[in-house]
């Protein structure tokens, strides 16, 4: 079977691209499930009306990351919605969930969502010591892990820790696509960070002068998306559905 895991969806321009490309990118590739990360569809956090957009556009599951929490009005979606799921290190207390498993008609699949901590500001329990007993209690064998990082070591560390235990392992928060994607060792597919989906010429998504005038000590404003041209990025992992090691890994970069 063949997952396709997208990069971080940014502001209006990567939605609207989402909405025009991935279907058809889906049929001609053959995909049967696909793993969005929308962390970003405001720029900053996504609101119910905007994950509703990505589900429309082909995703079969929305994961988030460090600004899940940034629009108040997604707590209730998040109850509401098996489909998608906010990082499972937060506090079992918070609204959502992390892990869940879709039938598929080739195989159940466990989705999981795991948050970094390097240099991440969050008060979330380990997501080694989180991925690793979850790992012991899942019974699926087709499981994907979106681990959403700073740190490239935090998140090859993450990859393998998972060898041979999840069927692919992705890396997303950094917005720029890595060389790397490829199966490990034992069976795992990984790549360090999927990229982004939105404007080409931008810094991040956000638009590049706003983006210089924060690092020369600009006063701070409200982010705004760059304009012009716009990527999808991601991979796509094949996966022996029967075992759940994957064969193959190859990131993607439609433009």
């Amino acid at each position: 079977m063949k997952i396709l895991a997208v990069g971080d969806v940014c502001g209006q321009p990567g939605l609207a691209f989402l909405n025009n490309h991935l279907k058809e990118f889906r049929e001609a590739q053959h995909i049967d499930f696909c793993v969005i990360n929308g962390e970003n569809a405001n720029v900053v956090g996504i609101t119910p009306k905007q994950a509703d957009l990505i589900f429309k556009a082909g995703a079969d599951v929305i994961t988030l990351g460090n600004h899940t929490w940034t629009r108040t009005e997604l707590k209730p979606y998040l109850e509401e919605r098996k489909r998608i799921l906010r990082p499972a290190n937060y506090g079992p207390q918070c609204p959502g969930r992390g892990i869940s498993t879709f039938h598929t008609p080739v195989a159940d699949i466990c989705v999981l969502n795991l948050l970094g901590r390097f240099t991440l500001d969050n008060n979330t329990d380990n997501p080694f010591v989180i991925a690793d007993g979850y790992m012991r209690e899942i019974r699926e064998k087709v499981i994907l892990v979106d681990f959403h990082a700073e740190g490239t070591s935090e998140k090859q560390a993450m990859g393998y820790l998972l060898d041979g235990k999840a069927s692919a392992v992705w890396g997303t928060h950094t917005h720029v696509q890595t060389s790397d994607a490829r199966v490990l060792p034992k069976g795992t597919g990984f790549i360090t960070d999927l990229g982004m989906t939105g404007p080409m010429e931008s810094v991040l998504g956000i638009d590049p002068e706003q983006s210089i005038g924060k690092f020369m000590g600009d006063p701070p404003m409200r982010y705004q998306s760059a304009g012009g041209p716009c990527k999808m990025e991601g991979c796509i992992f094949e996966i022996d559905p029967d075992t759940g090691k994957c064969l193959h890994a190859e990131g993607i970069r439609i433009q």
